[in-house]
């Protein structure tokens, strides 16, 4: 390609007007969604994953966005700017997501039975601790279980399978000491990230 092109290129309005924007839109997502993932790994006490996160966010910044940042000189480049913003902290949750790194606690409520959800959740391999409590009703039995976030679609099956009327809620857990027991799906998650699993 003759140099002079690629000059001109530059200068012309196109460049202006369409491959800049995108430029920074672009760079934008991807400095934004690393930001989202490293406060989210801050917050589960990722104290090894956050600050590399934090060390390619800070290149990116530093590298790429700060230069274009001094053409900005018409709305569109705001525009772009904001809609990268947006967009990254959309993909950064996405890849948290699809990821599904750390722990939660699950506690589900129910005033009926337990013996069969959790004899299938012990069966299914996750460690439960049930308890009896009065709610307003009368007797309920609480069940608590710690499992790895990838494992929460699994097990709210189950709950809703054996006791749809269930009352459940799901936490984040910043650290647990041992292991918090569940089929392993890593793999499996990261396939789907790049949407390449299918059952």
């Amino acid at each position: 390609m003759d140099f002079t092109i690629f000059v001109e290129f530059l200068n012309s309005e196109a460049y202006s007007l369409i491959a800049l924007p995108l430029l920074i839109f672009l760079i934008r997502i991807c400095d934004v969604s690393l930001g989202t993932i490293r406060v989210i790994f801050i917050s589960r006490g990722m104290k090894f994953l956050a600050p590399l996160l934090g060390f390619f966010e800070v290149l990116i910044w530093l590298f790429a966005i700060r230069q274009i940042l001094t053409d900005i000189t018409t709305p569109i480049f705001f525009i772009a700017y904001a809609g990268g913003f947006a967009m990254g902290t959309y993909v950064g949750m996405y890849i948290d997501d699809k990821l599904s790194i750390g722990n939660v606690i699950i506690r589900i409520i129910t005033r009926n039975n337990p013996s069969r959800l959790i004899k299938s959740l012990r069966k299914a391999r996750y460690r439960v601790t049930s308890v009896g409590a009065s709610g307003a009703k009368g007797r309920v039995e609480i069940i608590l279980t710690i499992t790895k976030r990838q494992n929460i679609k699994d097990v709210v099956k189950i709950i809703k399978k054996l006791n749809p009327h269930a009352f459940y809620s799901i936490e984040d857990i910043r650290y647990v000491k041992g292991k918090a027991i569940g089929p392993d799906n890593r793999r499996k998650n990261y396939f789907k990230l790049f949407g390449l699993y299918r059952r």
